[in-house]
């Protein structure tokens, strides 16, 4: 469906016109998910390179049954960051909630994957909220006196640098409360060549999904970006322990968005995704500065991977 300028998200709208105007040359991974991008992504999660998805699988697959011993039944899941929601099954089987609720900034995707898993567990209540999961949220009121378990799979943490991710912490503690839970995925630190790999897949689908950024700012906001002289670009940054996206120019380029003209020189570059790798101890520490203390923690045998359960403690003045 074809967009109007005043239908376009104004965030969307300032970022990427922020992006070329003060030739920051970044724009925020979110951006990267409107439809297209989400049904790119999970075909990206099917792909062989691409472990995260599958070792988390299993992690859940084996360990939700001990997620559901610690935290209880009966509280109401809150999943940050949806998609398809192809994990979430094996959380809701385990724990047997009252209520689930995913969140989603694209909504179309939100309302199809939710009325999906509608089918599989027909006697759940569940109430899609569309929105940006980046600040405190106002949950629905259906599950405002329930205790709470929030799930934040794919180690999409790791999109964040560290300010970000913290904040983003705190604000989900916020949102669900003191007492809540979260269960949540951390990727490892690993080998350089896997993880490249993983984010620059033979078959060509990261660098769809990457180049969708450039097709969507044409077609929201009114754009003649020439997409075919950008290609994908994914790096691995060791003094920032990250992957790092790029779309690069391969000619010098001039084009214009929302009536603004723009140029960009050969071989420069657009920063458009971080995906942060965590040492054995990095992810305990993060989610006690966001104010969660880890419960426990489940890995796979190569420790590709790690799934961490933490409560929302009381706050302590001390010691």
């Amino acid at each position: 469906m074809d967009m109007t300028i005043s239908q376009v998200d104004p965030a969307f709208k300032k970022d990427v016109l922020h992006c070329f105007e003060q030739q920051s040359y970044a724009i925020p991974a979110r951006w990267l998910y409107d439809r297209r991008g989400s049904e790119l992504f999970e075909e990206i999660t099917e792909l062989s390179e691409y472990y995260p998805t599958r070792t988390e699988t299993q992690l859940l697959e084996s360990y939700s049954a001990e997620v559901a011993e610690i935290s209880g039944a009966g509280r109401a899941v809150i999943e940050f960051g949806s998609g398809s929601s192809v994990k979430t099954p094996h959380v809701l089987r385990a724990v047997q909630p009252a209520a689930y609720v995913p969140i989603d900034i694209s909504g179309e995707f939100l309302a199809a994957s939710a009325a999906q898993l509608q089918t599989e567990f027909p006697e759940l209540p569940i109430y899609p909220l569309e929105a940006d999961f980046m600040r405190r949220l106002n949950l629905p009121d259906e599950v405002s006196g329930m205790p709470k378990l929030g799930f934040f799979p794919g180690s999409t943490i790791g999109n964040m640098i560290a300010r970000t991710s913290v904040d983003l912490l705190r604000f989900m503690r916020e949102t669900l409360g003191t007492g809540s839970q979260l269960l949540i995925g951390f990727d490892r630190i690993k080998d350089a060549d896997i993880l490249v790999d993983a984010y620059d897949d033979s078959a060509g689908v990261t660098a769809q999904f990457s180049l969708n950024l450039l097709h969507r700012i044409n077609r929201e906001l009114c754009g003649n970006i020439p997409v075919d002289q950008f290609r994908h670009i994914a790096v691995w940054n060791d003094l920032y322990a990250r992957i790092e996206i790029y779309l690069e120019a391969l000619s010098d380029v001039r084009f214009a968005i929302d009536n603004s003209r723009f140029t960009m020189t050969e071989g420069q570059k657009i920063h458009i995704e971080n995906s942060h790798k965590y040492g054995l101890r990095d992810a305990r520490l993060m989610l006690r500065a966001g104010g969660w203390s880890p419960v426990r923690e489940w890995s796979d045998e190569k420790n590709y991977f790690s799934l961490v359960l933490a409560e929302a403690h009381p706050f302590k003045n001390a010691p």
